[in-house]
């Protein structure tokens, strides 16, 4: 495996800084994490008890970045989650200066992200309850045979809910293999308050037959199993000499590209600063972009499973959970890799090496091609004229329990844009005393689910990922409007009797701008720069040309999983700009009540035309399970696709060489 990790790359993620003025928009560095501790330790903020849920960059106003020459200094802050005696509070870090700025308790409804110590401690305290032990025992199993995963248990807004932190566990038996999910212990679980460290409830529904199989993954145990396919010649990505991607600091450079990395502990990878190469000049595009927030809700009303409805990004932290990326299998060899760093629960700076990888590559595609058929003769064959395609990949992964959640920003030399959500992993799966559908109790225990192996039922359920993306199309103030497809009028005497045309709608205000997405009414998503004439003097913009939508049958009045991610009703919001309204979900997921989110961002209905405007776009899928998804899930793709609309003055791609 070759790595091409340079040491200012190295300087990127890892926290030594190599330039004497960070970028405003940079990570923070694993020496910014250990003065922010001790900042607030020599201010009796915290003490050396306290734990931290969240610490990241307090990102300076926008308006202050771009206002940034490259030499002045702009403070360095950090926003930190704590814990108190009170409960949780908030602090804002000045570490430049040494002080805190801000602080005091946190009096959102809502919590920060759960933390590994919790989850350590709910998983001890599940096995040392007498009262599982007993339920466990009427199962034949002690706790030394037992796997316990503590969850996020939502908010169903009752009274078990206030002012406590609770997690819902249930358990498997210890896997014999790789596969830590293939055992369920079904009708078993326990409610832990982690505000009390206690085992609150729990909730045995009866004995249900543990599966026997152990449905390992490796090679070793799929060869065991069914053997493996004959040996093949591999078909591998390759790269000739030297990677095409430079680093200054943050700053990526690749063919027209430039944008900047850091990863969040929250939303994970962060790109800023997006700008295009049009003819020598260097075009604002996105300000930032990132993954704002995550909803998988479960479709089974079973007493163990209902509460199963998880804000993965808000309540668990795309960053905190990333996985280290492996060459040849997640990345082509080549690929270059980074490590990202985040908080532990201490405050201190934790590395997760080869976090992220960075890679070109060609799939055999045409960027471009034509074949002209009148220039041929019988003398000569003139073969099509064309371009080879080279994309540019910024990955992640992050593992989100039993899921792993791929997280793409790919770059086209054409110009576009794709945002890509990859899911795979293993399903959630239920145990059940089917072992085929001839069974008797078959058609109850497949309700809400598929019998994808002998006693296993998959949930169904969905996945709603959302992305908030700050276009700055030459500058910050845009105007947003759709382009629909219509109906065109025809004159009476026209031959055609039905056509088409592009009907341009602006919504003059937030409320407005809220969109769900449907085949039968086509429509295009523009940002708009107005106050600029482009080429033919045309108006430039970048366009969502379209993504992965799904919508359900969902109340979001009286569903209390529904009434907390309103923001899932529409695939398309647009907000006006504010430094604060960054998640979907609202500032704090854990537990919230929905009285912060995307939705009431949108409450005050601002003017949106030639304003700052930020747009959210949701890509979702519902997943019927089916046995092909079994022991692991195929890679399935979600994408939102991003794309210029009359920026450039031609096909960006025309000048590639052959």
């Amino acid at each position: 495996m070759k790595r091409l990790l340079s040491t200012v790359a190295a300087g990127l993620v890892l926290g030594t800084p190599l330039y004497a003025q960070p970028h405003p928009l940079d990570g923070l560095t694993s020496d910014e994490y250990d003065s922010v501790v001790s900042i607030l330790r020599d201010a009796d903020v915290v003490s050396e008890e306290t734990l931290f849920p969240l610490i990241e960059l307090q990102e300076p106003p926008k308006a202050e970045v771009l206002a940034w020459d490259g030499d002045s200094q702009i403070a360095r802050k950090a926003l930190v989650h704590y814990t108190s005696t009170d409960g949780f509070g908030e602090a804002i870090v000045n570490i430049t200066s040494g002080e805190v700025e801000e602080s005091g308790l946190i009096d959102e409804q809502g919590q920060p992200m759960i933390m590994l110590t919790e989850f350590m401690g709910a998983l001890q305290a599940a096995l040392s309850d007498d009262r599982m032990i007993e339920a466990l025992a009427k199962r034949d199993l002690t706790p030394d045979q037992t796997f316990c995963l503590p969850l996020t248990a939502g908010n169903f807004l009752t009274p078990e809910y206030e002012g406590n932190r609770l997690m819902k566990i249930p358990c498997y038996v210890v896997p014999e293999g790789s596969n830590f999910y293939a055992k369920p212990i079904e009708g078993l679980s326990a409610t832990y308050d982690l505000s009390t460290n206690t085992i609150t409830e729990v909730t045995d529904t009866g004995v249900v037959d543990v599966p026997e199989d152990p449905w390992g993954y490796t090679e070793e145990e799929i060869d065991a199993r069914v053997g493996l396919r004959p040996e093949t010649n591999r078909a591998r990505l390759s790269r000739e000499g030297e990677t095409n991607v430079t680093f200054d600091g943050s700053e990526l450079t690749w063919d027209i590209w430039k944008m900047r990395l850091r990863v969040d502990k929250r939303p994970g990878l962060v790109v800023s600063d997006i700008r295009a190469d049009d003819q020598g000049t260097w075009r604002d595009i996105i300000y930032q972009a990132h993954l704002s927030e995550v909803f998988v809700p479960y479709m089974d009303p079973d007493e163990n499973w209902y509460w199963r409805t998880y804000m993965d990004s808000g309540e668990y932290g795309f960053g905190l959970f990333l996985t280290p990326l492996t060459a040849g299998v997640d990345c082509p060899d080549y690929a270059t890799f980074l490590p990202a760093v985040v908080n532990d629960d201490s405050g201190a700076a934790m590395e997760i090496p080869d976090a992220i990888c960075i890679f070109e590559r060609s799939k055999g595609d045409p960027a471009w091609r034509h074949f002209e058929v009148f220039a041929q003769s019988e003398d000569q064959f003139v073969p099509a004229e064309g371009r080879p395609h080279t994309e540019l990949v910024v990955r992640t992964a992050s593992e989100v329990g039993n899921y792993d959640y791929l997280i793409d920003y790919r770059f086209h030399q054409d110009g576009q844009m794709q945002i890509m959500v990859g899911a795979t992993g293993l399903d959630a799966v239920k145990g059940v005393n089917s072992t085929s559908m001839s069974d008797d109790g078959a058609e109850a225990d497949t309700d809400h689910g598929t019998l994808i192996a002998p006693n296993l039922v998959a949930a169904n359920h969905d996945h709603y990922f959302n992305f908030r993306i700050d276009f700055d199309i030459d500058q910050p103030q845009n105007t947003f409007m759709t382009m629909d497809i219509v109906p065109a009028e025809v004159s009476d005497d026209s031959p055609r009797r039905s056509m088409w045309e592009v009907q341009e709608n602006v919504p003059q205000s937030e409320a407005e701008a809220s969109y769900q997405i449907s085949a039968m009414k086509p429509r295009y998503f523009m940002m708009m720069n107005q106050d600029r004439k482009g080429y033919l003097d045309h108006t430039p913009g970048w366009m969502i040309h379209h993504g992965s939508i799904a919508y359900g049958p969902f109340d979001f009045a009286n569903d209390p999983p529904f009434a907390r991610n309103p923001w899932i009703e529409n695939s398309v919001w647009n907000t006006v700009q504010k430094d604060n309204e960054r998640y979907a979900g609202g500032s704090y997921a854990m537990q919230s009540d929905g009285s912060e989110t995307l939705a009431t961002y949108v409450e005050d209905d601002e003017p949106l035309p030639g304003q700052d405007v930020v747009t959210w776009f949701t890509a979702g899928f519902h997943h019927i399970p089916r046995m092909e998804d079994w022991p692991v899930m195929s890679t399935e793709w979600k994408q939102v696709h991003i794309m210029p609309h009359n920026f450039f003055a031609m096909n960006p791609a025309i000048s590639l060489r052959k």
